[in-house]
């Protein structure tokens, strides 16, 4: 049975920085391309960055670029979002998830899903 489980959220003051887990079981990271999604209230899902299991390459949302970045453990099974220069704007539920397919930004390319790791950005 497939789990994918985020943790890292938190309260953090606007210029700060939080690392996101994304640790799973029942799969192997390394055959699947890693999506690191957002959905803050009444928005809809935003895709923040992927990273592709083919040649390794990461590519980023605009709201991400520069301030964000993804990286994997394969040791660990384990991939990770790290987020700088925290702004309020940035508040949202992050998710992560796999693909057997190509990064998309579409969620719905899609298979598996954590549950999502709760970060707000406020003084």
């Amino acid at each position: 049975q497939v789990h994918i489980v985020e943790s890292g959220g938190g309260l953090v003051q606007p210029g700060g920085s939080l690392r996101l887990s994304c640790e799973a079981s029942g799969l192997s990271l390394e055959e699947y391309a890693i999506g690191w999604f957002r959905q803050a209230p009444g928005k809809a899902r935003e895709g923040v960055g992927c990273n592709s299991n083919y040649d390794g390459s990461t590519t980023y949302g605009d709201s991400a670029k520069g301030r964000f970045t993804i990286s994997r453990d394969s040791a660990k099974n384990t991939a990770y979002l790290q987020l700088n220069s925290l702004e309020p704007e940035d508040t949202a539920i992050y998710y992560c998830a796999a693909s057997v397919y190509y990064c998309s930004r579409y969620p719905s390319q899609y298979t598996y899903w954590g549950q999502g790791t709760q970060v707000t950005v406020s003084s």
